[in-house]
């Protein structure tokens, strides 16, 4: 294995992207994901399912790096899960209906990846493992942009107040919210586990994609 401080580790070198102290604007430049899209709750069983297909192939990918087998060995910790998400029915904050919202569960993956890496990569999973949201995982790249960000702490269902204060931040800066990924409404990082993490000590990356009012 390499020297611990030869790893990457996206908490330590990408603190700012990650790991907001505070409300954070910031300027994010192209990234490469594997994704998949839904709809529902994601409370219910599917979700799991998908999140169950895009470690698989996460995992095969960071040893493929680690092992030299796509070029000089590198090793790095895998990014955490991210999703964008809006609903069908406009609901959002309080009023929100889960059964509407619709979502693009991702996980982000190395700039030194290509999409043939992640295309060889897939068919090795699906030699080994059986999910039927293997067939829906996406190769994506994506520039954000322009975002504000902060860290939300809690339950999901507290999230209502965080954004609240996003977006008297987005009124104090002149900014403005730009759709993401599409027409997603906002983009959640979690860097906790929920199967693992009491909820009242989740930790969650909320983010707009915005641009100035002006």
């Amino acid at each position: 294995m390499e020297d611990d401080d030869m790893k990457h580790e996206w908490r330590k070198s990408e603190q700012a992207w990650y790991l907001p102290k505070e409300p954070t604007v910031l300027t994010l430049p192209r990234l490469n994901f594997i994704t998949i899209q839904g709809q529902g709750d994601p409370n219910q069983p599917e979700f799991s399912e998908q999140i169950g297909a895009l470690y698989p192939v996460a995992y095969d990918l960071r040893m493929a790096l680690k092992r030299g087998e796509l070029g000089d060995p590198y090793e790095y910790v895998v990014y955490p899960l991210e999703g964008v998400w809006t609903t069908t029915d406009g609901s959002r904050g309080v009023n929100l209906n889960k059964a509407a919202l619709r979502y693009k569960i991702m996980l982000r993956q190395p700039d030194r990846l290509t999409e043939a890496d992640f295309r060889a990569s897939l068919q090795r999973v699906r030699a080994k493992k059986t999910n039927p949201w293997l067939d829906q995982i996406r190769w994506e790249s994506y520039e954000e942009g322009l975002v504000l960000q902060t860290i939300h702490h809690g339950p999901f269902d507290d999230e209502p107040a965080t954004f609240a204060n996003l977006q008297q931040i987005l009124k104090e800066r002149r900014l403005q919210v730009r759709p993401t990924m599409g027409d997603y409404w906002h983009r959640e990082i979690y860097l906790t586990d929920t199967r693992r993490t009491a909820p009242e000590k989740a930790k969650t990356v909320l983010r707009y994609r915005v641009e100035p009012t002006d």
